[in-house]
C-alpha cells in the first residue's frame, strides 16, 4: 500500500493512518503491502479483502492528487471527499492543492440536492398530518422518498457509527427519525398489534410520517448551511493560494524570452520580472533596479527597494523597474508555498482545550440515548393516553435535539478562521497548542540583536579632527574598509555609497586582531580600530575628542581614523532600536506583559538600548546556554514565559519557553523554529499573535459555553420536565430545528474572528 504523508498509510478497513514501519500483512495475496491500526482490522481484511478494496471502504492510494481529512480526527486521511468514520462530519482537503480547495464540494452539492428533494416532498406530508391525518398511504409514498432517499446519507453515518463504534450526532439523527418512520409504517401496515393505551381516542394508531420527514429535511438544511459556512474557513488558504501567479517569463539560452507555466520553472532559470507583474518564485535580482511591494508577505504597505544581490519572495509585486532574477526555490519550495502548508497544518492541529470537549463527547452520545430510553418509559408508564404517542415524540425529541455537532465543532472551527486570519496579518502559529500558551503569557524575554534591534550596525554620526571635511574622512575610511568583511567594515562602505562617495583603491590591507585595520590609499597611510590601535601608532588618551567619549556610554561603537600617524577623526556606529519598538514595549505592558531584555552583548550597549525602550529587566553578557537558563528559571517562579528571537542561535531558550516566538526575515522565515513565526519581523507582530490568541481563546470558551448551556436547557425541555407544570412539549420538528440552528450559530460565531481587531 502506497504511503500517503510524512510516512502515514491508511488502514483500508477502518481509514485511520497507521505507521508503514510495522510489519505489513498480504492479506489480499495480491502482491500489495497493507498495513492496519490493529488486530480487529487486520482479520476482518484478510476473511474479506475485496470488500474493503471497493468504494464502500476507503481506498488505498490517493489518485487524485488530493487527500481529505476530518477537522476534528486529523488522523483520518481518505483520497475522496465523504464522512468521517469517527464522527461523520464531511472531510475537508488534507494538503492545500489548488485543485482541491477551489473546485466545488461534492459534499454540498449532494446535500443541496438531498434537501431541495426531502422539502419538496416533506411539505404536502406536514399538510396532510395537520388536517387530520388524511391519506396516511399517500404520507407513506412521499415520507419514504423524503427519508430513505434524501435521508440516506444520515442513515449510512448512523450505521457507520454504530459498525466502528464511534457513537457521534449521526446515530441520535438515524436513531430518531428510523423509529418514527418505521413505527408509522407498522402502524399503518399492522394496526392490530398495538394495544389499547397505544391508541387515539377513535381507537386509530398515531402515526409520525411528517415528523420524519421534516426533521430529514431540517436537518440536511443544517448540515447544507455549516458545509457552506465550514467552507468560508478556508479562504484564507484560498486567498494565499491565489496570489502565486500562474506563469513566469522565462529568459531562454538564445536570449529570447516566452510564458511559461509556473510549474515548468527549474532553479537557477533566468525570469523577467516586468513592471506591474508578481514574482513567480524566490530568487535573486541578477539585472536592474525595483521597488517591489512585499504585503502579502510582510503587512507593510511600503514598497521596498530592490538591487542586483537582493532576495525576491515569490508572489510579491513588481512596481515600477523591470528586473532579471535567478530562481531559486520554487514549487513547494517558495516561502509562499511553506506558509500556505503551515496554515494548513495548523488548522487542523488540536488545541489542548479541546480535550474538555472530547471527554464530554465519549459519553455525551451515550448519555443521551440513556436519557431518551428512561423518557420513553416514563412516559409509557406514567402519560397521559395515548403514552405510547407522547412516549415516542419525547424520545425522538431527545434524540434530536442533543445532537453534539455543535460540541464537537466549538474548538477545530475556532481555529480554522484564526489560523487563516493570523496568516493575512504576517503571523505564523506552528499549532493550536501555541496559539492557546500564546493567551496566556505574563512575561516576553526578548533577543536584543535583531529583535529589538535591526541586527546590524549603521553608521550614525562622523566627527573631524585633523581632517578637511566629513566627507574626506569617510572616503579615506571607507576605502580602507572595504577589503575588510567585518560588519562595522560593512557599514563605513554603506554610509560612502549613501551619500555617493566614490571610493579610491586601497594597497598593503592588513587586518589586526583585536584592534583594527591598515592600508595605504593614495600614497597615505591610514588606519581604523579602537584604542588600542591608538596607543600602537603612539596615540594617547588625550587626544581623544570629548564627542566620542561622551557618545560610549550610548552603546555606540566608537573607530577612530588616523592618517599618517596623527588622529584625523572618528566613526560613531550602532545597532539602531528597530522602528515601533519602543510603541510595542509599552503595548505589551498595558496588556500585562513583562518585557525582559536578554542579550550576549556587553551590559553598557545592553543598558543604553533598554533606557531607549522603557525596558527596566536587563540580562546582558549571555550565551545562548544562558539564555534557556533565563526562560527555566522565570517559569520556575511561575511566570508564563514566550521567548523571542531570531529562532536560530536563541533555539534553546525558543525550545524551553513556554511559547517561543521567532522573528521572521522576508525570504528566509524560519517556519520551525518556534511556535509562532512574525514574517515581517517586527515586535508590533507579537502584540498582533497575542490579541488574536486571547480573542481565539475567547471565541473558544463561547462556542463550548453555547454547545454546553444548550444541550442542558434542551434535553431536559425534550424529555418534557415542563409538562407536568405547564403542559409544554417540545415537538421534535422543533427539536430538530434547533439543533442545526445550534450548530450553524456555533460556526458563524467563530467566523467572527476574521473580523477581530489586531
Amino acid at each position: 500500500m502506497s504511503t500517503v504523508e510524512e510516512g502515514k498509510a491508511i488502514d483500508p478497513v477502518c481509514g485511520m493512518t497507521v505507521d508503514p514501519v510495522k510489519t505489513p500483512h498480504r492479506a489480499a495475496r495480491d502482491g500489495r503491502d497493507y498495513f492496519f491500526c490493529g488486530k480487529g482490522c487486520r482479520e476482518k481484511f484478510a476473511a474479506q479483502p475485496a470488500k474493503y478494496l471497493t468504494p464502500q471502504g476507503p481506498a488505498p492510494a490517493a489518485s487524485t492528487g488530493a487527500l481529505w481529512t476530518c477537522p476534528m480526527h486529523p488522523e483520518i486521511k481518505s483520497d475522496k471527499p465523504g464522512p468521517c468514520p469517527i464522527c461523520g462530519m464531511a472531510l475537508e482537503p488534507l494538503a492545500p492543492v489548488r485543485a482541491a480547495i477551489n473546485a466545488p464540494n461534492p459534499e454540498l452539492a449532494d446535500m443541496t440536492r438531498r434537501f431541495w428533494v426531502a422539502l419538496i416532498f416533506a411539505a404536502p406530508v406536514l399538510v396532510l398530518a395537520m388536517s387530520g391525518e388524511r391519506w396516511p398511504w399517500l404520507q407513506f409514498v412521499l415520507a419514504s422518498v423524503a427519508v430513505l432517499w434524501a435521508g440516506a446519507p444520515l442513515f449510512a453515518r448512523g450505521w457507520a457509527s454504530l459498525r466502528n463504534r464511534h457513537l457521534n450526532m449521526f446515530t441520535l439523527i438515524a436513531l430518531g427519525t428510523g423509529i418514527a418512520y418505521l413505527d408509522s409504517v407498522v402502524a399503518l401496515v399492522f394496526p392490530g398489534v398495538f394495544p389499547a393505551s397505544f391508541r387515539k381516542m377513535d381507537g386509530s394508531v398515531p402515526i409520525y410520517f411528517e415528523a420524519a420527514a421534516v426533521i430529514t429535511a431540517l436537518v440536511l438544511l443544517g448540515q447544507m448551511l455549516e458545509l457552506k459556512a465550514r467552507a468560508r474557513t478556508g479562504d484564507a488558504i484560498r486567498a494565499l493560494l491565489d496570489l502565486a501567479p500562474k506563469t513566469a517569463r522565462r529568459i531562454e539560452h538564445d536570449g529570447g524570452e516566452r510564458d511559461v507555466p509556473i510549474e515548468t520553472v527549474a532553479p537557477g532559470e533566468r525570469l523577467r520580472v516586468r513592471p506591474g507583474e508578481k514574482v513567480p518564485v524566490d530568487g535573486v535580482v541578477i539585472e536592474g533596479e525595483s521597488a517591489v511591494d512585499e504585503a502579502m508577505l510582510t503587512g507593510e504597505a511600503m514598497p521596498v527597494a530592490k538591487r542586483i544581490g537582493d532576495r525576491l519572495t515569490g508572489a510579491t509585486l513588481n512596481t515600477s523597474g523591470s528586473l532579471v532574477m535567478r530562481a531559486e526555490r520554487v514549487g513547494s519550495e517558495t516561502v509562499l508555498a511553506q506558509i500556505v502548508a503551515l496554515v494548513a497544518k495548523t488548522q487542523r492541529s488540536r488545541a489542548p482545550i479541546q480535550s474538555l470537549a472530547d471527554a464530554v463527547a465519549s459519553w455525551f452520545v451515550p448519555g443521551v440515548i440513556a436519557v431518551a430510553l428512561v423518557t420513553f418509559a416514563a412516559w409509557t408508564v406514567f402519560g397521559p393516553p395515548p403514552a405510547f404517542a407522547f412516549a415516542l415524540a419525547n424520545a425522538v425529541a431527545v434524540l434530536i435535539i442533543a445532537c453534539p455537532c455543535a460540541l464537537g465543532l466549538a474548538t477545530p472551527v475556532s481555529v480554522m478562521v484564526a489560523m487563516g486570519r493570523a496568516a493575512r496579518a504576517g503571523v505564523l502559529f506552528r499549532d493550536a497548542e501555541a496559539l492557546q500558551r500564546l493567551a496566556a503569557i505574563d512575561t516576553l524575554i526578548i533577543d536584543k540583536t535583531g529583535t529589538l534591534t535591526e541586527g546590524k550596525p549603521h553608521l550614525i554620526a562622523v566627527g573631524t579632527v585633523n581632517a578637511s571635511s566629513e566627507n574626506e574622512l569617510l572616503r579615506l575610511a571607507a576605502a580602507a574598509e572595504r577589503g575588510s568583511e567585518h560588519p562595522l567594515a560593512a557599514a563605513v562602505v554603506a554610509a560612502a555609497s549613501e551619500r555617493g562617495i566614490a571610493l579610491p583603491a586601497a594597497s598593503d590591507f592588513h587586518a589586526l586582531a583585536g584592534s583594527g585595520i591598515t592600508a595605504r590609499i593614495e600614497g597615505r597611510a591610514v588606519a581604523l580600530g579602537n584604542f588600542a590601535l591608538l596607543e600602537t601608532l603612539g596615540i594617547g588618551a588625550d587626544a581623544l575628542p570629548r564627542a566620542a567619549k561622551e557618545r560610549r556610554p550610548n552603546g555606540e561603537t566608537i573607530v577612530f581614523v588616523a592618517i599618517d600617524g596623527t588622529l584625523a577623526g572618528w566613526l560613531a556606529l550602532a545597532d539602531p532600536v528597530k522602528p515601533g519598538a519602543a510603541a510595542a514595549i509599552a503595548a505589551l505592558r498595558r496588556v500585562g506583559i513583562a518585557p525582559v531584555m536578554a542579550t550576549g552583548d556587553a551590559r553598557a550597549t545592553a543598558q543604553a538600548v533598554a533606557r531607549q525602550l522603557g525596558i527596566d529587566q536587563v540580562e546582558a553578557e549571555l550565551v545562548p546556554a544562558d539564555k534557556a537558563a533565563l526562560v527555566s528559571r522565570y517559569r520556575a517562579q511561575g511566570r508564563r514565559v514566550a521567548m523571542a528571537g531570531d529562532g536560530i542561535n536563541d533555539a534553546p531558550a525558543l525550545a524551553a519557553a513556554d511559547v517561543g516566538i521567532a522573528m521572521g526575515n522576508g525570504a528566509d522565515v524560519a517556519l520551525e523554529a518556534a511556535g509562532v513565526t512574525l514574517v515581517k519581523g517586527d515586535l508590533a507582530g507579537i502584540l498582533r499573535a497575542e490579541r488574536l490568541a486571547r480573542a481565539t481563546l475567547a471565541n473558544i470558551r463561547q462556542n463550548l459555553f453555547f454547545a454546553f448551556a444548550f444541550n442542558a436547557l434542551a434535553i431536559p425541555l425534550a424529555a418534557g420536565v415542563l409538562y407536568p407544570l405547564w403542559g409544554w412539549l417540545l415537538s421534535p420538528i422543533i427539536a430538530s430545528a434547533a439543533m442545526s440552528a445550534s450548530s450553524v450559530t456555533v460556526v458563524t460565531n467563530a467566523l467572527r474572528l476574521n473580523r477581530a481587531s489586531l
